[in-house]
């Protein structure tokens, strides 16, 4: 692949291709930043997202190392740089607190697998190229206030989230200063993910002093704040629209 010319920055978003990531991509390449769109399975709304945005596209199953290593192997073929590593891509689903039996080994293998080893994979291949950015690259982790408070749509994938917060915090005191590693931790966040979770949406405006779910847009606001930030690492950012003061 040849390299595409050009001097401006380059972030690589992981599951990009809809919900926080699109928001993400869109508010980055709004700033001047070129973009690597990336997702598992939304393979057209990649490639769409991309083309528009004048990026580029990169489908990878994150669960599998090589491929999670190859995405950015093929953003530095792409654009021969990385300055900023957004790593949004993540999953869930609900299970009980009280289930014990119902969060099974598979269950917290897999969750741990796609929420944590593979950002790790993502940052320690990243590395290289983000040391080399003018002024010092940028990682930002997408984490949860599930991982600041016990709350979440399951008991692994608050863990999860949990561990993120915290290997933000020793990246952040091993990388600097030419890396920064931040963490941003929604709380509900408005997506077609989340259109069906009754509750949460109800918890949120009648007892966040906000009264509604972040969009979006509103955490693609706040990552681009903690990118731009050059001083600002190792911090984990709650955004939950005030939630965790009641």
């Amino acid at each position: 692949m040849s390299i595409q010319q050009g001097n401006g920055p380059v972030a690589l978003v992981t599951g990009s291709a809809s919900g926080i990531g699109e928001a993400v991509a869109r508010r980055l390449a709004a700033d001047g930043t070129r973009v690597v769109v990336h997702s598992r399975r939304s393979t057209e709304a990649g490639q769409a997202l991309a083309a528009e945005l004048g990026g580029a596209y990169v489908q990878a199953d994150l669960e599998v190392e090589e491929e999670a290593r190859g995405l950015v192997e093929t953003a530095l073929g792409h654009f021969g740089r990385l300055d900023v590593l957004v790593n949004n891509a993540g999953i869930s689903w609900p299970i009980p607190h009280a289930d014990l039996a119902a969060a099974t080994p598979a269950d917290w293998r897999r969750l741990l697998e796609v929420n944590l080893i593979a950002p790790w994979v993502l940052c320690t291949a990243a590395l290289p190229a983000l040391r080399q950015s003018p002024g010092g690259g940028s990682i930002v982790n997408i984490t949860s206030h599930a991982g600041v408070r016990p709350k979440g749509s399951s008991v692994p994938y608050a863990a999860s989230k949990a561990a993120l917060n915290h290997v933000t915090r020793l990246l952040a005191a091993a990388l600097g200063p030419d890396v920064r590693v931040n963490a941003v931790a929604p709380g509900l966040v408005d997506t077609p993910m989340t259109k069906d979770w009754v509750q949460a949406h109800e918890l949120w405006r009648d007892r966040a002093p906000m009264h509604r779910p972040a969009r979006p847009a509103d955490v693609a606001d706040l990552v681009a704040s903690v990118i731009g930030s050059g001083y600002l690492t190792g911090e984990v950012i709650v955004l939950d629209g005030g939630l965790n003061l009641t």
